[in-house]
């Protein structure tokens, strides 16, 4: 089957909707048409982990509109299929079913795949990921009998699936081959507090431990050896070890692909009319010193949608926006503003005891970026001092009963 849509938008994620959403906004009156390569109307991704993993949330609740929205709006969903070639120059798109997509702009916000877990055993049955819905049913149906639970990879994914399985009265085991969790994303004070707050709650970490393959029984995994040859009892193996983006298609269509696909402050790519946004989309980061980064949250995809949407409306505005990200974790909510990339320095406020303070990452004197754990007003004004890029006296910074007040 042939098609002809205005706007093709492949991925039916956070990024992709909010193009249509935005464009419909702007009184875009062309047609829209999402691909998506799951059989679900699109919903938020971030519950997986948390809300939904935990069973807080139902399926109704993860869904991004009502059923009816799409169909009111004149966005047309195409699920259940996967874009597998694109033809810049006939400005065409085909799928996995052998159709053919024609367009006149298209935006890429594939997102990605979770990293498959890279050793011998990885094809057992009971190694989890959690990147869609249908992976974490899976997950769910087969956790409920399972009690000795691994979980490789001391990050977002991995310590928020270590909460809600300890919360479950599971035997969980984290696994970290950095030195301490949360070592990519959070500076040192961070990673202890979290450490302590998991092992209090019974989570055995061990970090410094690499993963040298998985061994089962009749198919199904039964335990972890780790690279010294230590095994631990496994009924269920949860893999949180990051993000592989989807780009290959666009690139073998000759778009210029790193650790991504590049786009510029309007996320165009080097293909014409071609755009792309969201965890699959690499932009030179102001906030990085213009290092072309990959930034994977669910602001950053909103911010390069309603980006790429004033673009293709003719009324274009640059994306700018402080990357922040956040991570639930027992009744501990961590908030990020800015990149720590490159800090030289960092000051705490208040007491970790609490369960209510703040990390401020600085670089040559400027504030570069906020962590924050319970701290909602912190976040607020740290996030202001990083677009800013102040530089604020220590004293204020750590004296000021109120860090909006420094702003």
């Amino acid at each position: 089957m042939t098609y002809s849509t205005d706007i093709l938008i492949v991925g039916a994620g956070q990024g992709g909707v909010q193009v249509a959403m935005s464009l419909r906004q702007g009184n875009f009156d062309g047609s829209i048409t999402i691909i998506g390569d799951e059989p679900d109307a699109p919903y938020e991704r971030p519950p997986l982990s948390k809300d939904y993993l935990s069973g807080e949330k139902t399926v109704e609740q993860l869904a991004l509109r009502k059923p009816d929205f799409w169909h009111q709006h004149g966005i047309a969903l195409c699920l259940g299929q996967r874009v597998n070639h694109i033809n810049a120059d006939s400005h065409s798109a085909t799928t996995d079913q052998g159709s053919i997509y024609y367009y006149k702009k298209l935006v890429w916000a594939a997102g990605g795949f979770a990293r498959p877990l890279p050793v011998p055993g990885s094809d057992l049955a009971g190694l989890h990921v959690i990147r869609t819905r249908q992976q974490v049913d899976l997950l769910l149906s087969e956790a409920e009998t399972a009690q000795h639970i691994v979980i490789v990879g001391g990050g977002y994914i991995g310590l928020e699936a270590a909460a809600v399985m300890i919360k479950q009265g599971k035997k969980v085991t984290l696994l970290e081959v950095e030195d301490r969790v949360l070592a990519r994303v959070a500076g040192k004070e961070i990673s202890a507090f979290y450490e302590a707050e998991h092992r209090s709650q019974g989570v055995n970490i061990r970090t410094g431990t690499g993963v040298a393959s998985l061994a089962g029984e009749n198919g199904r995994v039964k335990s972890v050896v780790l690279q010294d040859g230590e095994k631990i009892d496994a009924d269920l193996v949860i893999a949180g070890i990051g993000l592989v983006p989807n780009y290959e298609i666009l690139k073998a269509a000759g778009a210029k692909c790193s650790n991504g696909v590049e786009v510029d402050e309007l996320c165009r790519t080097s293909l014409p009319d071609i755009f792309s946004v969201g965890d699959c989309a690499c932009h030179a980061n102001s906030f990085a010193g213009d290092t072309y980064l990959r930034i994977e949250s669910v602001p950053n995809a909103v911010g390069q949608a309603r980006a790429a949407a004033s673009a293709i409306l003719g009324a274009p505005k640059p994306y700018k926006d402080v990357p922040w990200f956040w991570s639930n974790q027992y009744d501990l909510k961590l908030q990020t503003a800015g990149l720590n990339h490159g800090y030289d320095e960092t000051l705490s406020r208040g007491d970790p005891d609490s369960r209510s303070f703040s990390l401020i990452y600085l670089r040559g004197g400027r504030v570069i970026a906020v962590d924050t754990v319970n701290r909602m007003k912190d976040f607020i004004a740290g996030k202001k001092l990083v677009e800013q890029a102040m530089i604020v006296d220590r004293k204020q910074l750590l004296g000021t009963e109120k860090l909006l007040d420094v702003v």
